[in-house]
This record gives structure tokens, sequence and C-alpha cells, in this order.
């Protein structure tokens, strides 16, 4: 899974590490270590022990924060593919979209909410009881970093929660769900910008704030958010065309009273090479499908005598769209089952034709041109 590791599951969801998690856990460990070694009598290794305990359990609220998300998508019927941290927090990988934009809306604001919540408790413990010093840095520590995490997290752009909000409000208020991506991209990109612009300045001292995390932090909101905003556009444009729109030229559509002999002649020998072919009777109607393989056993002295109906397959095995249904729709039917092609039918069964995922993309460039 992109070089992850996998660690186990929490709750049932898949849970992995990136390798970039390491060396920011080393980064912090070594960070917070020194922090507690100038700050306290700590003897030795134990600051950087405590280092780690700190930093492992930063981790632990960014985790917390991802199950928030992955809570409320289960609670609306949507599979939690899995989480991971990586060096730049942690990723709920969703199965699906939420239905309406209230309930995406729901999702987005989970995880700030969690780690708000876990900001009010370090927050309680910090002020109303008396620690050691290290443990009372430590919980001051994730008590800010909750709060940091809440409020970054809520900045209006993707692939940050605030930009999930935010299209979660543009799409309520234009009932499209892509312009809301976009929209929310957009604002992603502003703000990667910026970091970018911020972190530069700040790196070469033109500003006292800023440096190197600032920049890199910028190029991943510029990155995410133009891809983003990028494959909206793209399902935009496919939810404007429908499955007859994109139809394969010459496809496999045969009516089922040619003899084997006549379907080999017409539709084989010096023809696209199909290895299947959608069966009508003489109205149109789908009635079932033919594989090459299928007329392998007939001998060819009997090719003139055994029809296309009597050697073909049911056609439960064909699985069909309406024409009328979007592109958009196509192509995750196409993604979900993983499927080649699809056999795209009117309301009353009459076979309009197949519907493949490079025939889709040699309709989009067309519409390009």
């Amino acid at each position: 899974m992109n070089g992850n590791i996998r660690v186990g599951s929490l709750f049932g969801i898949p849970f992995y590490i990136n390798p970039s998690w390491f060396l920011i856990l080393g980064l912090m460990t070594l960070t917070f270590g020194t922090d507690l070694a100038y700050q306290t009598n700590l003897p030795g290794l134990v600051p950087f022990l405590l280092g780690l305990v700190a930093s492992l359990l930063l981790f632990s609220s960014v985790l917390a924060h991802e199950l928030g998300h992955s809570f409320v998508a289960i609670s609306q019927g949507i599979e939690v593919k899995s989480i991971t941290l990586f060096i730049f927090g942690g990723l709920a990988a969703l199965e699906k979209e939420s239905k309406t934009p209230e309930q995406a809306f729901f999702v987005a604001i989970a995880g700030p909410v969690v780690s708000l919540i876990l900001f009010a408790i370090f927050l309680i413990i910090e002020t109303n009881f008396t620690l050691p010093i290290a443990l009372q840095l430590i919980v001051s520590l994730l008590a800010t970093i909750n709060l940091v995490l809440a409020l970054f997290n809520m900045i209006p752009g993707l692939p940050l929660d605030g930009g999930n909000v935010l299209k979660a409000i543009v799409w309520k208020i234009t009932g499209n769900p892509q312009k809301g991506v976009i929209f929310a991209g957009r604002f992603g990109q502003f703000f990667g910008w910026t970091a970018i612009t911020i972190g530069a300045m700040g790196t070469l001292g033109i500003i006292p704030f800023g440096n190197f995390w600032t920049v890199l932090i910028g190029w991943f909101l510029l990155q995410n958010a133009g891809t983003a905003a990028q494959s909206a556009q793209l399902e935009d444009k496919l939810n404007h065309y429908y499955a007859k729109d994109a139809i394969s030229p010459e496809s496999p559509v045969i009516q089922g009273n040619l003899t084997i002999r006549q379907f080999v002649n017409e539709y084989v020998i010096g023809k696209q090479p199909w290895r299947k072919f959608l069966v009508t009777d003489e109205d149109g109607i789908l009635t079932g499908v033919l594989h090459l393989d299928d007329i392998r056993a007939i001998a060819t002295s009997q090719w003139n005598e055994v029809f296309v109906h009597q050697v073909m397959k049911s056609k439960e095995e064909v699985k069909t769209v309406v024409d009328t249904l979007s592109l958009l729709e196509v192509v995750k039917l196409l993604e979900q089952q993983q499927d080649l092609e699809l056999t795209v039918v009117k309301e009353n069964g009459f076979v309009v034709g197949l519907i493949e995922k490079q025939g889709i993309i040699k309709f989009l460039q067309s519409q390009a041109a």
C-alpha cells in the first residue's frame, strides 16, 4: 500500500504507518527530549525517553482525530478502508463520499471536535492537578498540540478538515458536490502558496517567522488541493454526459438468428478482435452473450446448421447500465466492480452498445479538442 507498513487494526480498521512517520518521530523525540533536559534535572537519557513518550502520545492524539472522522463515517454506512500516520499527520481513507452535504459536514468536523475535547481534558489536568515538572510539561505540550491540531485543520482549504467543511457548505448551497471540492481546492492552493512564501521568506531571514517546515506544509497543501480540484473538475465534466454518449464504435452486438458461419464471416474474420459479443433478438433486446471460446467446441462442418442463440450464455452474466446514467456513475461502477466494460441498454432492454474505460477517455479527449 504505497510502501506503508501495516501495524494492525483499530476497531476493525486497518492501521498503517508511512515510513516518513519514523523521521518525524525521531525529530520530535530529539526536540522534546532536548527541551525536557533543559527545563528539568532529569539524568542521562531519561529526558529523551520521555520525549519519545510525548511524541507517541502526540501521534495518539492524531490517531484519535482520525478515528473521530472514521466513527462518524461508519455511522453513515461508509467503510473506512484504512487509517495511515505519515509525516504531516494522519489520513482516514473512506470508501466513498457522504450522501448529503450535511453528512459530509459532520464527517469533516468530527476530527477537530475530538482534538478540542482532548485539549480540554489535558488543560483540566494541567490546571487542576499537581504533577512532576516533566509530566507537567508533557501534559501542557499535549494540550497545546491538540489545540493547534484542531485550529490548523480548520483552515478552509483542502485537504484539511476545514476544506471539507467548506466543500460541504458550497455543496449545500449549489447542490453540486464537485463545485464544493473545486472551491475548497482553490482555497487550499491559496493557503499552500501562502505557506510556501512565508516559509521561504522566514528561511532566508526576511521575516521573523516561517521556516523550511512551513515550506513543506505549503507544498503538501498545494499538491493535494490541486489534485482534488482537478479530480473534481473531471467529475463535474463526467456528470454532464451520459452512458449513451461514450459508446464504443462498432460495439460487438449481434442477433441470435445468425448461423455460426454467418457470425464468423461478418463479425470475426478481419474485424476488431472482440472476445465476447452481446446477443439480441430481432427487436434489439438483449437475450444473451456469446464468447468466442463457446464456438470452438462446434465442428466447422456444423457451422451452417447451428445458430448463435443455441450457443450463447445467459444474459444474467452481462452487467448493464441504463443509457441515461451519467458518465460519472458509469466510471464509479467500473472502478468499484473492476470491470473492463459495461453494456448500455435503454429502459426497455434495447442494446445501445458497449462502454469501456478507454472509450470514455477517448470521448473526453474528443470533447476537449
